[in-house]
C-alpha cells in the first residue's frame, strides 16, 4: 500500500493477526463533520492510497476548494458528493500497528436513523459527534438513545469544530457534562468525551497544540486502547448450525460434523451439550478447526463439531452447553427498529430469521412506539413506519431458542423478512429496552397463519 505522507512499512500478515479488531460507528447531526473525521482518521493514520487521495483532490479542486475535502473519502455515492451529505452507511477497513478497525460512517439525517441502527448493531464503540457551536441537540439525543438500545458498550463524545469556538475549555466542558448526564440515564456504560477539530486535525490522530488544557487521549489513541476483549467464562456459548458435513468417502465413511461460526462463548471436547429446539442432549466428541482437531474453540471461530450420539441435527439448530441452555418459545417480545418503507402492522405475516433459522411468524401486537426525542411512549400505534423504534409481540410458528439482547447481542437479535419478496422489514432485539412499555394482553388469533 502506498502512503500519502511519509512512507511506512505495511503491516505483515503476522502483525495483523496479532492485533485485535475494533468495530466502531460514527453518528451525529447533519454537518457535524462525521465524514471529515473519518477521512482525517484514514489520512493521518496513513491508510489512504495515493490514487484515492488524488481522486479526492480532483473533485475538491473542481469545486474551487484549496485543500482536499477528506469527507469524500467515505461519501462514495454520487448523490452524497453532490449534496455534501451522507446517505448510506459507508464501511471502511484500516489498521495500525496496535489494532485493526472496521468503521461504519452513518448518516445524520433523521430519515436515515435506520442506517445508524444498521451501522451500530455490531459496533463495539460509537463515536457521537457534536458541533461545538450548537451543543447537544435533538439528533444528538436520538443517536445516544439508539446506541443505548443497541447496547453499544463504549461511546465517545467527539465535540467537533472546536476551532470555531476558539478552543474554549468551558464550551467543551458544558457539552460533555450535558451529554454524559443524558447518556448515563439511558444506561450507556462508558462515555469518553474528546474535544477535536476534524478539519484541522486537532486531537484526531495527533494531540492538539491549541488545547493544552485537555490531557486525555486523541480519538485514535482511544480507539487503539479501548478494551474489546470478552471474558469467555461469562459468555453464553452458542453455535448456530450452518451446515451438516457428511462426506461419506472411503477415508471418512462415518464422519458427521456440524459446521458454523461460534456466536458466543467457547466449546470443549467432552462437554455436555444440548441441541435446540429439539432439546436432545449429548457430548462433544471432537472439534475440527481449519481441518485440524482441537480441544477447545471460541467465538468468532468457524468450526465443525462432532457429537458422541447420532441425533437429528440440521441447519438452523443451535448447539449450547446443557448447563446454560436458553429457553425456547414461540412468543417473542422485543424492541425493534423498522427499516422498510412499507409499514409493519398488527397482523402482519412475516418470516423471522434468528441465527441460521428462519420460521413463519405473525405480528400479534405493537404495544408502543418510542419517541426518541424525549423517550416517551406512544401506546398502541397500530403500525411502525420507516425509522420507528417500538415494542412488538410476535408469535412464531416454531419454538425458538432466544437469549435476551441484554445478555447476547448476537443470539438476542433477529430480523423480520417480507415472505413475498425477501425484503428486510425490521431489526429486532429480544427482551426489555431501557424504556419498556406496560404489559399488554394479546388479542385473539388472526386468520391465516395461526400457530
Amino acid at each position: 500500500m502506498t502512503s500519502t505522507t511519509e512512507p511506512t512499512e505495511p503491516l505483515s500478515v503476522e502483525q495483523l493477526s496479532a492485533t485485535t479488531l475494533l468495530r466502531f460507528a460514527t453518528a451525529g447531526s447533519v454537518d457535524d463533520g462525521k465524514s471529515t473525521l473519518v477521512g482525517r482518521l484514514l489520512h493521518d493514520s496513513k491508510s489512504v492510497l495515493t490514487d484515492q487521495l488524488e481522486a479526492v483532490e480532483r473533485v475538491s479542486a473542481s469545486r474551487g476548494q484549496d485543500t482536499p475535502d477528506l469527507a469524500l473519502l467515505t461519501d462514495g455515492l454520487r448523490a452524497e458528493r453532490e449534496q455534501g451529505i451522507t446517505i448510506d452507511v459507508a464501511y471502511r477497513y484500516f489498521a495500525t500497528a496496535r489494532r485493526r478497525f472496521i468503521l461504519a460512517d452513518t448518516p445524520g439525517h433523521v430519515q436515515y436513523t435506520r442506517n445508524m441502527v444498521t451501522g451500530a448493531s455490531t459496533a463495539d464503540l460509537a463515536v457521537v459527534l457534536v458541533d461545538a457551536r450548537n451543543g447537544v441537540i435533538e439528533q444528538t439525543r436520538r443517536h445516544a438513545a439508539v446506541a443505548a438500545l443497541l447496547r453499544v458498550p463504549h461511546v465517545v463524545l467527539a465535540v467537533n469544530k472546536m476551532d470555531l469556538v476558539e478552543y474554549k475549555e468551558s464550551v467543551f466542558a458544558a457539552i460533555a457534562e450535558e451529554f454524559t448526564a443524558y447518556a448515563s440515564e439511558l444506561g450507556v456504560p462508558e462515555i469518553t468525551a474528546i474535544p477535536i477539530s476534524a478539519l484541522a486535525g486537532d486531537n484526531v490522530v495527533d494531540a492538539s497544540a491549541n488545547m493544552d488544557w485537555y490531557g486525555g487521549p486523541t480519538v485514535l489513541e482511544h480507539l487503539e486502547t479501548v478494551p474489546v476483549s470478552h471474558d469467555l467464562g461469562h459468555c453464553h456459548a452458542r453455535l448456530p448450525v450452518q451446515y451438516v458435513i457428511r462426506p461419506q468417502t472411503a477415508e471418512h465413511p462415518d464422519y458427521r460434523g456440524y459446521a458454523g461460526q461460534i456466536a458466543a462463548g467457547s466449546f470443549r471436547v467432552g462437554e455436555s451439550v444440548t441441541v435446540l429446539p429439539s432439546g436432545r442432549t449429548t457430548k462433544v466428541a471432537g472439534i475440527d478447526l481449519l481441518g485440524k482437531p482441537v480441544d477447545v474453540a471460541w467465538t468468532p471461530q468457524s468450526v465443525t463439531i462432532l457429537l458422541e450420539d447420532d441425533i437429528d441435527v440440521s441447519r438452523g439448530d443451535l448447539i449450547v452447553p446443557s448447563k446454560d441452555a436458553p429457553p425456547t418459545t414461540q412468543d417473542v417480545e422485543a424492541t425493534v427498529c423498522h427499516v422498510a418503507d412499507q409499514p409493519l402492522t398488527v397482523g402482519h405475516r412475516v418470516l423471522l430469521k434468528h441465527g441460521t433459522r428462519t420460521v413463519k411468524a405473525i405480528v400479534k401486537d405493537i404495544p408502543s412506539r418510542l419517541t426518541l426525542d424525549d423517550l416517551s411512549l406512544h401506546p398502541h400505534p397500530g403500525q411502525l413506519v420507516a425509522n420507528d423504534i417500538g415494542r412488538v409481540k410476535i408469535r412464531a410458528a416454531e419454538p425458538l431458542p432466544l437469549d435476551s439482547y441484554a445478555d447476547s447481542r448476537r443470539t438476542g437479535a433477529f430480523i423480520l423478512i417480507d415472505p413475498a419478496d425477501g425484503t428486510t422489514l425490521t431489526a429486532g432485539m429480544v427482551g426489555e429496552s431501557f424504556a419498556a412499555p406496560q404489559p399488554v394482553k394479546d388479542e385473539g388469533d388472526d386468520d391465516g397463519w395461526d400457530f
